[in-house]
């Protein structure tokens, strides 16, 4: 059975209900968070050796000796297997077949629709195939604030959208910096947009920051040595992508109000959350180097850049480097004139 986004939780709630769950797709980080959560869910710890077998991928060979054996306490047996592939779906459809009760667990890569795993899965009334793609937008907001109410933290809205803004793709990148902020906040604290400056102002998203607003003002040389910094602690084209969009979206705004006679000053006070002071000066550089339609148009092919690194194969790292590189060549030009 294929599974939609919204049922995701009633599945991983249920195991009983399951012989075969299916977890695939491009967030391994969130991959393996479903599988942990159906896992002590179904055998009431992630290490009971009675009850859990963890298979990597030297241990394939194993998978139906493992399936078929029956729980020395009585409980059900849980048969985790990591970096799954097609081979396996002719073991699966046999132990389907037989008479074990374990439940089957497979974490895998992006799998094609047509795959012998994919297909098993989803024709099966007792198997479950779920997709697991990075999340963005309202869906990553919508996560992040459900982790840190689970921590008892609350977040001020203009602090969540800042920071949701400057997030990893990756699950586990994005739990790493909740769990950081949530500690930092304390239980029944509250974050706000100056507590996140504080918390993650040197990380890798300050060195996305810094390789923006200096591409934005013509500065290659620094825009070149910020990306590479920041791409080195771990942060991704596709986020580098959502955090320039924020940006011009947000030097769009003043551009508009200051063109309908407001002053920059006041054009910038509507901003929220308002400009970091340490980089007020560059965002200011950005709005006499870039025009209204100039922004409209460097956004709409930053959109397309993050779709291109979207793509199947596709050369992230390179159409990022390359994409703020022209950002730089361009307001380095307008700034000579």
């Amino acid at each position: 059975m294929k599974i939609d986004t919204r049922s995701i939780g009633k599945v991983l709630g249920a195991p009983d209900s399951w012989r075969f769950v299916l977890l695939h797709g491009d967030d391994s980080g969130l991959i393996r968070e479903h599988a942990a959560n159906l896992t002590k869910k179904a055998a009431g710890s992630l290490d009971d050796p009675f009850r859990v077998s963890l298979l990597a991928r030297d241990d394939h060979p194993r998978f139906e000796e493992e399936a078929t054996a029956l729980s020395l306490d009585g409980g059900r047996r849980v048969v985790w297997v990591r970096e799954a592939t097609d081979g396996l779906a002719t073991a699966v459809n046999a132990v389907l077949d037989g008479q074990s009760n374990s439940l089957i667990i497979m974490e895998s890569g992006a799998l094609p629709a047509r795959g012998k795993l994919r297909k098993l899965a989803e024709s099966r009334s007792d198997s479950a195939s779920i997709g697991c793609y990075p999340e963005e937008g309202r869906a990553l907001e919508a996560s992040v604030r459900r982790m840190l109410d689970e921590r008892h933290v609350r977040i001020a809205s203009d602090a969540l959208a800042w920071l949701v803004g400057r997030l990893g793709a990756d699950r586990a990148g994005v739990r790493n910096e909740v769990e950081k902020l949530a500690l930092y906040a304390g239980e029944n604290g509250e974050l706000t947009f100056e507590d996140l400056q504080l918390c993650i102002g040197d990380s890798g998203s300050a060195s996305v920051d810094d390789a923006i607003f200096l591409a934005m003002e013509g500065d290659r040389t620094g825009a070149d040595l910020a990306l590479e910094r920041a791409l080195s602690e771990g942060a991704n084209p596709i986020a580098v992508a959502r955090v320039l969009l924020s940006h011009l979206g947000r030097l769009r705004r003043v551009k508009a109000e200051m063109e309908r006679g407001m002053s920059r000053s006041d054009a910038m006070k509507t901003l929220r959350p308002p400009v970091f002071f340490k980089k007020q000066q560059g965002f200011e550089r950005a709005l006499d180097l870039w025009s209204l339609p100039a922004l409209l148009d460097l956004a709409q092919r930053t959109q397309a850049f993050e779709f291109a690194c979207k793509q199947t194969g596709a050369m992230d790292m390179l159409l990022c480097r390359r994409h703020l590189a022209g950002i730089a060549a361009k307001a380095a030009a307008a700034r000579r004139r």
